[in-house]
């Protein structure tokens, strides 16, 4: 049976940490690609490869590669997301890519299902109250509505 490519939405907050730890333990199994989906909304700088991949995303970005993602494509994975990541692929045994988009995280983060593709996905919630995620949004709410895949939402304190 072939391994699924399981999406984790990152922006690297404690939120989404949750997240990838809920689905490393809880979802991935061998043979399997966990992906995550890092969206940069804030592309302001005027490095190249931002430019390039604005429409589409980087390619998928290997583990081994990721001290390479900061200078390339303007984004910082902290140091617990690296060793959570590491961990994973060496216990469990799957492959590890991220895969960076450019632009709104709602509608980015839906064009990746489809993108990549997604056997599913698993987002961190910040724990919006009704009124603020009225007047703000929410992202995890966008892509359970509309994902066209399994989506987990994941919260900080589970």
């Amino acid at each position: 049976m072939a391994g699924r490519n399981i999406g984790v939405a990152v922006d690297f907050s404690s939120c989404s940490k949750a997240a990838l730890r809920w689905a490393s333990t809880n979802l991935t199994r061998s043979g399997d690609k966990l992906i995550l989906i890092h969206v940069n909304s804030s592309f302001q700088n005027e490095q190249g490869a931002v430019h390039l991949w604005q429409q589409s995303g980087s390619p998928l970005i290997p583990l081994a590669e990721f001290s390479d993602v900061t200078k390339t494509y303007g984004v910082s994975p902290d140091k617990e997301t690296i060793e959570i990541l590491t961990k994973v692929a060496h216990q469990r045994g799957i492959e590890v890519f991220a895969k960076i988009l450019y632009g709104d995280p709602a509608k980015k983060l839906y064009e990746a299902v489809d993108l990549v593709p997604l056997s599913c996905m698993v987002i961190g919630s910040r724990g919006l109250s009704t009124l603020k995620r009225a007047l703000m949004g929410s992202v995890s709410t966008y892509i359970v509505n509309h994902a066209a895949c399994p989506v987990t939402v994941v919260k900080e304190n589970m």
